[in-house]
């Protein structure tokens, strides 16, 4: 069987001047498709620069496993199916069709034989699969109706448009088929399976009836594939370009490291205008498939706050679209323009900004890897440097931080009570001679409750022979809710100071029980010239138990689940340290929350939350105890005294004080280890 008959058969009623008028057409498309992706890329480059080209073969790989791989869009398996059935259907169907015209049109033989028949079979069933994934998508938006989803007039143009290029494309091919192989009762027709059920009924058909069907389907077909192509860049599915390119672009600086302007020559603090972004942050913008993945996942959102991490992005885009040509007229100022209305706080409304932990679930649920965060927190420092608005309660915080080094009114010169009569050592006394620094943190020197996580953790370390001092007043707070509440300069100011103390003792090995203070020396210090070896506690005493050197052998009867913190897990990558230590004690039974290790449900503190009245919805950190309460647990184990006091507190406004206790996986490391190892947990 010729392929070549077969092809020039798909265009045996389409004259010279239809060919003619066809790439005519074809290239008026391309005009309009590049126009329209000129003028998103016009805006992308009000931004300000930002390198997304180093790390190229990383980068590569990257886009493979997120972009065609569906690398994180497969990890709900309804929508990733969905997604996954109109890609693979449209993109094979788009490479079919190309090699047909360049057959047919340019007599290049290569469909012929054994491989056309298999190359139809794949064509029909990955077509056939691509309708299957719409009409899922159809489904999902307009009668399962997920809140998150916020189903909008252009997804039903969009989804129609698809449809109908894929039931006009098996209307040409039954139509073919009707008029050549089922009347020639060719053996093949069979390998076309979806054509040939469509050319049963019209065999029947007279035969001039049958070329004028034809001709009018192909037109028809032709125009709608030509129109949805136009479309693309104006319209959502823009993304189905600049989606896989976002995988490509994305960062590969630590996850939980935010940029470090220069505060001495910026012209402007934070992000209030459009050119404040980076072209990356406005490019996300047009990257974004409107899954809202990341909206299911916020703990903001879930807990009835005004926060929604898609419209973040989404009102960044719309603001661009809506006042492109002001914006590239040179009119964006962060407010006073009369002709552009502020952006933060109008288009964007604050509380949107103030509701985010900084958690980064939304960043880890993205499927095309959109930053979230640090938009959020550039916009905050906008807030807070530039126009001096923020919750009133933070005003205090920042006083405290600048004055006493702590974020309450305690003296400075008590951060090293924790540790009376343990007889531990300070940096100044060593002269920096030891193999650890103990960075004890806020929370491990002032609040009572995590003092006595910081003297169990001293006194496991003594026991097994580690080699540490402490800063004791010489310890100053990272800077960690100053610059996630967006007060960037007082941030500074504490990194510099501790990077100097640090580097003037020649700290190598840093170990902390704060994720907080862990991921801020560790990802976001060496800006400062701070490069240390940073660990958690949980990841230095899961060392000690594999090596031997502390043994827990003491049963510890009690039914725990463990709550993952988010600057441990998802900032840092690290699951596994505290489930080791917790698996190592004899007697206790873990069960996982259904919300566990890279999808785990923040407790509320981070961003500076901690700090901030909660006053709309219900409370995150209740919400978290529910969970673990669903597991029938006792006790919730954390690894983070930002957790501890958080879900304490939540405990207690649950009423379920008598029912359920939260303990550090260091107090219960000690009891398992018993007086003769740990010494006891100590009080605080």
């Amino acid at each position: 069987m010729p392929g070549s008959e077969i092809s020039r058969e798909i265009y045996w009623n389409v004259t010279a001047f239809s060919v003619v008028l066809m790439y005519l057409l074809a290239g008026a498309t391309i005009a309009v498709f590049t126009y329209g992706f000129y003028r998103r890329y016009r805006l992308w480059r009000l931004g300000k620069p930002a390198n997304r080209l180093d790390h190229v073969m990383q980068r590569v790989a990257a886009f493979i496993a997120y972009g065609p791989g569906h690398g994180r869009t497969a990890r709900d398996l309804y929508p990733g199916l969905m997604h996954l059935l109109i890609f693979s259907g449209f993109v094979t169907l788009f490479i079919g069709t190309l090699m047909i015209m360049v057959q047919a049109d340019f007599d290049v033989q290569f469909l012929h034989g054994q491989f056309y028949l298999f190359y139809s079979l794949f064509l029909d069933v990955f077509g056939f699969l691509a309708i299957v994934g719409v009409l899922m998508a159809l489904f999902q938006r307009y009668v399962v109706k997920p809140e998150y989803l916020y189903a909008m007039y252009y997804d039903g143009i969009v989804l129609g448009l698809l449809l109908a290029n894929l039931v006009t494309g098996f209307g040409v091919e039954g139509l073919r088929m009707a008029a050549t192989e089922l009347r020639q009762g060719v053996a093949w027709a069979a390998w076309s399976p979806v054509g040939y059920v469509v050319a049963q009924p019209l065999v029947a058909l007279d035969p001039g009836a049958l070329q004028a069907l034809h001709t009018g389907f192909w037109w028809l077909h032709l125009l709608l594939a030509l129109a949805f192509i136009a479309y693309m860049p104006y319209s959502k599915m823009l993304h189905s370009f600049t989606s896989p390119l976002n995988t490509f672009l994305r960062s590969f600086e630590p996850k939980g490291q935010l940029s470090t302007p220069d505060l001495e020559t910026a012209e402007t603090f934070g992000a209030g205008r459009i050119r404040d972004f980076t072209w990356k942050d406005l490019f996300d913008g047009d990257a974004c498939t409107e899954c809202g993945r990341c909206t299911a996942v916020c703990p903001a959102r879930s807990t009835g706050k005004l926060l929604d991490p898609k419209l973040i992005v989404l009102d960044l885009r719309n603001y661009i679209t809506r006042h492109e040509r002001g914006l590239l007229a040179g009119r964006d100022v962060a407010a006073g323009d009369p002709a552009l209305p502020a952006l933060v706080g109008e288009a964007i409304p604050e509380q949107m900004l103030w509701d985010c932990t900084t958690c980064r679930a939304c960043m880890q649920a993205c499927p095309v890897l959109i930053e979230h965060v640090p938009k959020i927190v550039n916009m905050r420092r906008y807030l807070v440097l530039e126009e001096s608005r923020f919750p009133r309660e933070v005003q205090g915080v920042f006083n405290n931080l600048e004055n006493r080094f702590n974020p309450w009114q305690l003296p400075h010169q008590q951060r090293a009570a924790w540790a009376e009569g343990l007889d531990i050592p300070t940096m100044a006394e060593t002269k920096g001679q030891v193999e650890y620094l103990l960075w004890v943190g806020c929370f491990g020197a002032f609040d009572d409750r995590n003092k006595r996580v910081t003297r169990a953790l001293a006194k496991i370390l003594k026991e097994a022979g580690v080699s540490f001092a402490i800063l004791g007043s010489e310890e100053k707070c990272t800077g960690d809710p100053a610059r996630r509440i967006g007060n960037e300069y007082l941030y500074q100011m504490l990194a510099q100071e501790n990077v100097e103390t640090l580097n003037g003792y020649g700290v190598r090995k840093i170990v902390t029980q704060c994720p907080h203070c862990f991921n801020t020396i560790r990802n976001e210090y060496p800006d400062f010239g701070g490069r240390y070896e940073v660990i958690h506690h949980t990841q230095l005493l899961a060392e000690l138990i594999a090596q031997g050197r502390i043994k827990p052998t003491k049963p510890v009867d009690e039914h725990i689940t463990f709550h993952d913190p988010c600057y441990l897990g998802r900032y840092n990558d690290e699951y596994d340290a505290p489930r080791y230590i917790l698996k190592s004690i004899p007697g206790l039974r873990l069960s996982e929350m259904a919300a566990s290790r890279e999808k785990s449900f923040c407790c509320g503190a981070g961003g500076g939350r901690m700090f901030m009245e909660e006053k709309q919805g219900a409370r995150v950190n209740q919400t978290r105890v529910g969970m673990a309460q669903a597991t029938g647990a006792d006790v919730i184990a954390a690894a983070c005294p930002f957790c501890t006091v958080m879900l304490e507190d939540g405990i207690t406004g649950k009423g379920l004080s008598e029912q359920m206790r939260l303990r550090d996986c260091v107090e219960l490391l000690a009891e398992s280890l018993g007086e003769a190892q740990a010494g006891g947990s100590g009080a605080g």
